[in-house]
């Protein structure tokens, strides 16, 4: 038997709430009588980690849905009575409830294959694994009733050895039989006693069909004749024995098979303690299974249920109504509500058939179904765990009982008042009515109060005037209104938080083609109040549907802007790329220039030594001046347009990007250097010259000379410390070849040269791998990458090695 739910509400109100209807709907997604009977057992928990359990349980099946998992249920049954049996000593189940046994666990060694086995892109589902770790190892007990028992539920011939020996004996029998009977009906038909020649079987014994006016030419026993009576069925005397011989044997099969039988159930009812427990996981899984289907078919969301917290619905709707509405190809209007902090009750007011019984019904069964750990359809669903869900709806008028409509309401509200706790929620549908209306209404405020009072959420819907101005002067208490749309006197069922409603009973009688007479006597004789009421009602929320499509006009216009925005943008960079792309050709073109140039000069010169060193000077000249062109071009141009695009705030033309605390810098106004002491903003610093502190801009740095995190050598130097290192003038090459060496080996030499090149103050190295099969390339540089004095890897173009080297760029 199914487990029952822990710590159960003292009333949920299921039968109005159409709480049992539900459970028809998700009865659909199941395909077992195991799922059926856990799905009756189903009801609202109070208990927190139980119903977070359920929740988890669902989304963890979801997941497992969705990643492409499945599991076939269908053809389960209860075999809790079967267990039963198994347990009592001498008892023999029969090979078709074996067989049923045997199914439900093999489908339960197959669910643990898949728990322990999930597919890869499962995520971990912890709440599945701790339910299915229930579930024994039945491996050995599957392999004593395998290819034993046939689908059609007999025993096969290799059920037991001796089973095996006992067929083959009686198949032998039956063939000898045929064989004796065959050579008499030879004989026999020659005469034309018999009736066909073959073969047939009364009473498991081998008969032949014999006329029935030659009956007496055949020696033997008569068992029986055939429906017409012209033929009769006789065993033939030199058969009996045969025949006598197989009924022995088909005796001894029988006390085999009973034997076998025995030791199977005796088997199950060893097992039926760890198979119940079994039973218990497949019938909750099942479960879990309809609910996550239920959940996928109407996008239904994990509510979130704690003590203590609102009630927020938002975009909720009624799943039956949506099932409804999905075959007649309709939509259902939403549901949007929020209570929180001191708010614990709404009035509900509005038109006939706009939509309150549909919003009490939908907030009190989306309250259970969370509470019940199912997923409920809305996108965002939040509730308090209630003790109790209290509803009056419907007409409770019995003649049995004596009861009219309005004697039943009070009846039903008066067990409400007396059972309602300040953690209860209570639904009271069209509050005061079938009774005098100036009385109902007093009665309807003096109920919503004692209930706004006693602490508990309660949703009430009603026409009174008198309680929309109660909601309205009480804290704690909101109006609310289910929508109409006076231009076509239809309703548009959406709630709306925050306003009354108009009952607008005149408007819909109209609508509903009532006499124009009766419409405008029934208008004539409303009461100057009640008319502004009327009007001012009908005013507002004419001025809320404005409001609200003014709301959905300007969130269209401004969509449709931030389009135009967008391409914009994007037509904006293109031609800024383009035009990025004309400078550096520019500039590529006069560097050239310069140096066809310069190295012209360089030839004119006669005198040998003058001009190798005119030619050194120049080449410098030419690499310093390349550097300055390309470090002003990315300034002026490339760090406008990335700096425009990711925002970065010192991506300004001929200014200092990056500037810390204790960096070294040279000052434009006094063209001394001085010491970064402290950041006061983006583009302000404080900084030391010798004793002298000063405030200065960033657009006052001409550059930084040396950085904190550099070369010590370097930093030590700068600040006019003098510092000597030995092989110190000794030329520190700026490639290192390491082709040839294994990966601990290469990252060693070029720890070693990197360290040594960041000394000697080079800002770019090279390293030599290979390309192989890019193991070596792929560790130097992961091995590169962290290296402390190292600012960026790259690969080289592919005329200067390409993927077989890297170059390496160094803290300068």
């Amino acid at each position: 038997m199914p487990s029952p739910v822990p710590s159960p509400l003292t009333h949920s109100s299921a039968r109005v709430l159409e709480f049992e209807t539900f459970r028809e709907l998700l009865r659909g997604y199941i395909a077992s009588s195991l799922g059926r009977a856990r799905l009756a057992a189903m009801a609202p928990s109070t208990d927190k980690n139980w119903i977070d359990n359920q929740q988890q349980l669902t989304a963890e099946v979801r997941e497992f849905r969705r990643v492409g998992g499945r599991f076939d249920f269908s053809g389960l049954l209860d075999i809790t009575a079967l267990l039963e049996k198994a347990r009592i000593s001498g008892a023999a189940l029969e090979t078709t409830e074996i067989r049923d046994v045997v199914l439900v666990v093999g489908r339960v060694a197959e669910w643990k294959e898949i728990v322990f086995n999930p597919p890869a892109t499962m995520k971990p589902w912890a709440a599945v694994r701790q339910v299915s770790s229930a579930v024994e190892d039945f491996s050995e007990f599957l392999r004593g009733f395998r290819n034993k028992i046939l689908p059609d539920g007999s025993l096969d011939d290799h059920a037991s050895p001796e089973l095996a020996r006992i067929r083959r004996e009686m198949e032998k029998q039956r063939r000898a039989i045929q064989e004796s009977l065959r050579g008499y009906l030879r004989r026999l038909a020659e005469g034309g006693a018999v009736q066909d020649e073959l073969i047939t079987i009364r009473g498991e014994r081998f008969v032949i069909p014999v006329k029935v006016e030659q009956k007496r030419r055949v020696q033997g026993v008569v068992h029986g004749a055939s429906s017409s009576g012209q033929t009769v069925f006789v065993e033939p005397m030199e058969t009996i024995e045969q025949n006598n011989e197989l009924v022995r044997l088909l005796e001894e099969e029988q006390a085999e098979i009973h034997r076998i039988l025995l030791e199977m159930t005796r088997r199950v009812g060893e097992k039926s303690t760890a198979i119940l427990a079994a039973c218990e996981v497949l019938s909750e899984l099942e479960l879990q299974f309809a609910k996550a289907r239920f959940a996928e078919d109407y996008d239904c969301v994990a509510a979130i249920c704690a003590s203590g917290s609102p009630v927020i619905l938002h975009d909720a709707r009624h799943p039956l109504l949506e099932r409804n509405l999905k075959g007649k190809q309709g939509h259902v209007v939403p549901l949007n509500l929020e209570l929180e902090g001191e708010k614990r009750q709404i009035i509900i007011t509005g038109p006939n058939t706009g939509g309150k019984t549909v919003g009490l019904k939908s907030i009190g069964l989306l309250a259970l179904m969370a509470q019940s750990g199912i997923p409920v359809p809305a996108d965002r669903a939040e509730f308090p765990i209630f003790d109790s869900v209290l509803a009056d709806i419907g007409d409770y008028q019995s003649i049995e009982q004596n009861l009219s409509t309005f004697s039943a309401h009070v009846t039903n509200i008066d067990y409400i008042s007396k059972t309602a706790t300040a953690k209860s929620l209570v639904l009271l549908d069209e509050l005061g009515s079938a009774t005098d209306p100036e009385e109902g209404a007093a009665l309807a405020v003096a109920i919503a109060d004692y209930f706004c009072r006693a602490g508990c959420v309660s949703v009430i819907s009603t026409h009174h005037t008198s309680l929309k101005v109660y909601a309205a002067n009480t804290p704690g208490v909101v109006n609310a209104a289910v929508g109409f749309d006076e231009s076509t006197l239809q309703p548009t069922y959406e709630l709306k938080v925050g306003v009354p409603g108009a009952s607008a009973g005149i408007n819909i009688a109209q609508r509903l083609g009532l006499n124009p007479a009766i419409i405008n006597g029934a208008r004539s004789r409303l009461s100057t109040q009640v008319k502004d009421i009327a009007e001012f009602l009908d005013r507002l929320h004419a001025e809320l549907r404005e409001a609200a499509h003014e709301r959905a006009r300007l969130q269209q216009r401004e969509a449709e802007l931030e389009r135009e925005r967008g391409y914009l943008a994007s037509e904006g960079r293109k031609e800024q790329q383009a035009k990025v792309k004309e400078l550096e050709k520019k500039l590529e073109t006069l560097l050239r220039d310069f140096e066809y140039h310069a190295r012209e000069a360089v030839r004119a010169v006669q005198d040998r030594a003058a001009a190798q060193k005119v030619s050194k000077d120049a080449e410098r000249r030419i690499a310093k001046l390349r550097r300055d062109f390309q470090g002003q071009f990315d300034s002026t141009v490339v760090a406008h347009v990335t700096g425009a695009d990711r925002g970065d705030p010192n991506a300004q033309p001929q200014m200092v990007r990056h500037v810390s605390e204790g960096d070294t810098v040279k000052l434009k106004s006094m063209g001394r250097n001085a010491v970064i002491t402290r950041r006061v903003d983006d583009n302000h610093f404080e900084a030391e010259i010798g004793l002298m502190k000063m405030k200065i801009a960033r657009e006052d740095i001409a550059e930084v000379v040396t950085r904190v995190a550099e070369s010590p050598v370097k930093a030590a130097r700068a600040r006019g410390i003098s510092v000597s290192l030995q092989n110190e003038d000794a030329s520190v090459p700026s490639e290192i070849n390491v082709i040839g060496r294994n990966v601990d080996e290469a990252t060693q030499e070029v720890e070693k040269f990197v360290d040594r090149a960041f000394l000697a103050g080079l800002p770019r190295v090279r390293v030599v791998h290979g390309s192989g099969m890019g193991i070596l390339r792929k560790a130097l540089r992961q091995f590169l990458q962290k290296h402390p004095h190292v600012v960026s890897v790259t690969e080289p173009p592919h005329n200067e090695g390409g993927g077989g080297a890297t170059v390496v760029e160094l803290k300068v």
